[in-house]
């Protein structure tokens, strides 16, 4: 049984720290909203008021929340776990955040003892419930091994990158990713649902060969229906679009399909839509195309 703090208990972080309490850890939790900790306490979570007082008798401390100035006012803010954390404590940081501010972070906590692990993730929602995420780790290799069996109980794919903040790059590719693959599965279905096809039958055609990806998969129900509940939040996938396009501004690269999606979630953003599951650029594409309803 390893003593774990948990700070950011959101779509992602609530399910993670049900799983590790399943696994028989020991979890205090810590979220801004405290409402939000009720079903990790009636798992049997500890509760404190702060990350600092989460973090005070962790041996590791586990952090999942929205943005690079979130992170840092769990670890090194007025009650971050930097003023409770004992030397040789390891932070494994979930969040996706600017790689310049992880590194800069993790120099911070070095000076103190603690270690850090930048281990943003990949999955989504269903991932994070039934403990198959795919997480990309930077830092060091021993303080991964470490924590590993932890992230077995969270994660399917743990894949050490290389040094502190290649996670977070890695993941900012993750993103461009999805960005191309989400756009290019919503034109597809798009003409398919104008030229009077079965979608379903599509989907099931083209699943198994080269087009076939999660997004296809797990993402194109939502598509079709023109209904779009929560996975991952479009605002959410617009800030880590504009971390990866920062990173790649700094390495001289051109990303043009990320900058153009970058565009559309704005518009969808600005419409209302920030809180739907990113799948929701179809809005776009549909509409573009004269589909607005469950054509």
């Amino acid at each position: 049984m390893t003593n774990i703090a948990f700070c950011g208990l959101g779509t992602m972080g609530l399910p993670m720290t049900l799983n590790l309490l399943r696994a028989g850890h020991a979890v205090t939790v810590y979220n801004r909203t405290a409402a939000k900790c009720q079903p990790a306490i009636e798992a049997g979570a500890q509760v404190a008021d702060s990350p600092q007082a989460a973090a005070a008798q962790a041996e590791v401390v586990m952090v999942c929340v929205s943005d690079t100035p979130d992170v840092q006012g769990v670890l090194l803010g007025s009650d971050g776990i930097i003023h409770t954390a004992a030397p040789g404590t390891i932070v494994i940081d979930f969040s996706t955040i600017s790689p310049q501010a992880t590194r800069e972070m993790a120099a911070t906590l070095e000076t103190k003892g603690i270690k850090m692990l930048d281990a943003p993730l990949s999955g989504g929602s269903e991932g994070a419930i039934k403990g198959t995420l795919s997480i990309m780790v930077g830092g060091k290799a021993e303080d991964l091994a470490i924590v590993q069996p932890l992230l077995e109980v969270v994660g399917k794919t743990i894949t050490h990158i290389g040094a502190i903040g290649t996670g977070q790059l890695t993941k900012a590719i993750n993103q461009i990713m999805i960005a191309g693959t989400y756009w290019s599965i919503a034109e597809g279905l798009t003409l398919g649902l104008k030229a009077g096809l079965d979608l379903e039958q599509v989907v099931q055609a083209i699943s198994g060969g080269a087009a076939g990806s999660w997004g296809l998969t797990h993402r194109s129900g939502n598509m079709i229906r023109n209904e779009y509940p929560l996975g991952f939040r479009v605002q959410l996938h617009r800030k880590d679009l504009q971390i990866a396009l920062q990173a790649a501004q700094e390495l001289g690269v051109s990303l043009p399909i990320a900058g153009f999606v970058a565009q559309m979630e704005n518009g969808l953003i600005h419409r209302g839509f920030g809180d739907e599951d990113v799948s929701a650029i179809a809005r776009l594409v549909r509409e573009q195309a004269g589909l607005s309803g469950e054509e």
